[in-house]
């Protein structure tokens, strides 16, 4: 059974920072070691980000240095206790911004939600952000909720995929799927590389979808048709997400590009000849762009073209790496193109895993 996208909606902060504002954090906070300072520039440079959102922006002031905008980071490592209280004070509001868009957008009634689905792994508190979007938005009480916690970039399919289960068990089902991620929560206090590559692709957004097994009654209209998924053998220790003393830690090994593109090609040939599809037939892509050596490297071993992966580019480019809510962002952007025929939603994490989504996207 397909899964129609009724709506989807997407918030970040307010506050932002630049690049070179964001060099010179993680300046300040690899150390501020002279001889390193050419090294950051340069891998910030590559990370294809220009500008991230962060919930921790407190001052907009052009005058106002980094430090004094993002005063969270200007003394000693915040404890991850620290970095929660943070997230309970942001989370649900940013999570409230997206999903009161998708439901405007999708003209389905508050009351008329059966299961709340939400999607995070940058943050954890009971009550949380779920009974917050019951509270902010009105929800029925009983509306049914779940999880998908701590799964990491590709944890939006993995919501998704619930949503399809929940619509085929009851036709009258409407699901709001939500993930909201504060990744700027997490900055490491470190000069090591992994750490300093993954200060300088991660940002703070939400997305939220309004789902349902009933046909779309307008234009454009994305519908989930399939879901897939694998797990590398033998690269479990190249990409770990781990709680740790001050924020969430994350490994992030600089062979996970290769070994993510070696593994792809022939995953998704057998996958795609499951519904009589074949690379060639997919008209466009929602590639989660965990970095910029992922992107081109999955592009080169699916022979796709620069401007097929043009908006996950650009998605990375405008908001940085948002973690869940980011290949969201990127299939809402390529809806209200004139892409017609199949997409086809990819990302990864942890594991190391890869889930893909088969889409149709309709147009007027």
């Amino acid at each position: 059974m397909a899964l129609t996208l009724h709506g989807i909606g997407t918030a970040v902060p307010q506050g932002s920072i630049g690049r070179d504002e964001a060099v010179a954090l993680a300046d300040h906070v690899s150390g501020g070691d002279s001889r390193q300072t050419s090294l950051l520039q340069r891998i910030h440079q590559r990370s294809g980000v220009s500008r991230r959102g962060s919930v921790l922006i407190a001052d907009s002031s052009d005058d106002a240095s980094v430090l004094e905008r993002v005063p969270f980071y200007g003394g000693t490592n915040p404890s991850t206790g620290e970095r929660m209280n943070e997230f309970q004070r942001h989370a649900a509001e940013l999570a409230f911004v997206a999903s009161a868009a998708a439901l405007s957008e999708s003209d389905v009634a508050v009351e008329a939600i059966t299961h709340l689905i939400t999607v995070c792994c940058t943050g954890f508190e009971a009550p949380g952000v779920d009974l917050a979007l019951i509270d902010r938005l009105g929800l029925n009480p009983g509306v049914q909720r779940t999880h998908v916690g701590f799964m990491g970039c590709h944890a939006a399919l993995n919501g998704l995929r619930v949503a399809r289960a929940f619509a085929e068990a009851d036709r009258n089902a409407v699901v709001l799927i939500c993930c909201v991620e504060l990744c700027s929560l997490h900055l490491q206090y470190s000069g090591d590389p992994e750490q300093v590559v993954a200060n300088a692709l991660f940002a703070d957004g939400a997305a939220a979808v309004v789902a349902s097994s009933q046909p779309p009654s307008s234009r454009p209209a994305v519908v989930l048709e399939a879901n897939g998924s694998t797990v590398i053998p033998g690269s479990a220790g190249l990409m770990h997400w781990r709680i740790a003393d001050q924020g969430f830690s994350m490994g992030l090994s600089p062979q996970v590009p290769q070994t993510v593109a070696k593994a792809l090609r022939p995953w998704l040939d057998d996958w795609l000849g499951n519904w009589d599809l074949s690379l060639a037939s997919i008209s466009s892509w929602a590639m989660h762009p965990g970095g910029p050596k992922i992107l081109s490297a999955c592009a080169e071993v699916l022979e796709l073209s620069p401007e097929q992966l043009q908006t996950s580019w650009a998605v990375l480019h405008d908001h940085g790496n948002m973690s869940s809510a980011t290949v969201l962002f990127i299939l809402d952007r390529l809806r209200r193109s004139a892409t017609p025929g199949p997409c086809l939603a990819l990302a990864f994490g942890p594991g190391l895993c890869a889930e893909v989504a088969l889409f149709r996207l309709m147009h007027g």
